[in-house]
């Protein structure tokens, strides 16, 4: 018997199976359930080369070294099955709600001298310069006043 060998149980080839044909799961996943049931030797069965199983599902080799690595180390066919958790959060986002209720109350008051109307150059450098970010883009305010169907006309 081969060290890396997939040999599942009755119950864990039909936890596959049943993932891999309701077609309610992401199309990944079910294509990961779909490699292990191809590797499988339980009862007889043949395993599919890695260069067959590749071919079929339009991936590389090292894909399926990667998905069947991933297999040994779960801790169960259902834990396999289900995403990775993210190790790091989300970044949080530079603009929130208060940022952007400044910049649309910058953007309602009177413009700079020399200038008859404000632009998204101005409220982003006026931005940065009373402290209420360190840095905006031109792009960002535009975005932020688009949201709140806000003109600068």
């Amino acid at each position: 018997m081969k060290k890396n060998q997939i040999v599942l149980s009755l119950e864990q080839r039909q936890e596959l199976e049943r993932f891999s044909e309701t077609g309610i799961h992401s199309a990944k996943l079910i294509k990961r359930a779909k490699i292990i049931l191809a590797l499988d030797t339980s009862e007889g069965r043949k395993a599919m080369k890695q260069s067959e199983i590749a071919e079929q599902n339009h991936i590389s080799r090292q894909n399926i070294i990667e998905i069947r690595k991933t297999f040994f180390e779960a801790d169960s066919v259902t834990a396999f099955l289900q995403r990775k958790k993210r190790t790091k959060p989300p970044v949080a986002p530079k603009v929130t709600g208060d940022i952007e209720a400044y910049i649309i109350a910058l953007a309602c008051s009177k413009p700079p001298e020399g200038y008859a109307r404000w632009n998204l150059v101005l409220l982003a450098d006026r931005s940065v310069k009373l402290n209420i970010i360190d840095s905006l883009s031109p792009a960002t305010v535009g975005r932020i006043l688009k949201k709140r169907n806000f003109s600068l006309t």
